[in-house]
């Protein structure tokens, strides 16, 4: 009797795991890095490869990190929010270009419009490596002091822009 029943109460624990990982939203996935300081980058401008832009750039002001590849569907899906935010002047969007093509992605800001203060050409892929990149997109948003303060996995909405990151800048905007 025993042999059957330690079995069934494994499998029944088994399940109950199961059946609560179900319930779980992957787009809440916690970042070990909210509340650290933003892995440090240096890379090439995407429209001006002698040129290069690196993470310390930004000290001082609070900023968005947007990955974003040409290829990737949600991308376009978002695009059009984050150039409309960009228009509004709210806070600068800069684009970490992920394991794409310079070429395809050029042409797609210019088909789709380009909301990037600069975007910047992660082709290898280090960069969304060390920011703990799960697909793109995502979107990070940055304090002055260089502090992740929130990660958006998956497309930004209207719903996470309005509820969620807008009301997180203007109150990071506002310290010192």
């Amino acid at each position: 009797m025993m042999r059957y029943l330690l079995p069934l109460i494994g499998f029944m624990i088994l399940a109950a795991f199961l059946l609560v990982g179900l319930t779980l939203n992957p787009r809440q996935v916690p970042s070990p890095l909210i509340d650290k300081p933003a892995p440090v980058f240096e890379l090439t401008q995407l429209h001006d490869p002698a040129k290069m832009m690196a993470s310390g750039d930004n000290l001082g002001k609070v900023w968005l990190l947007n990955v974003w590849a040409s290829w990737c569907v949600a991308c376009r899906d978002e695009h059009p929010l984050l150039v409309q935010l960009a228009n509004s002047g709210v806070v600068p969007i800069y684009g970490l270009n992920y394991k794409d093509e310079r070429t395809t992605a050029i042409q797609w800001l210019k088909r789709y419009g380009d909301p990037y203060a600069i975007s910047i050409v992660d082709s290898d892929g280090k960069v969304g490596i060390d920011y703990g990149v799960y697909g793109v997109p995502e979107t990070y948003v940055i304090d002055k002091k260089g502090i992740i303060r929130h990660k958006q996995i998956g497309p930004v909405t209207v719903d996470s822009l309005q509820k969620t990151i807008l009301p997180l800048i203007l109150e990071l905007q506002k310290q010192a």
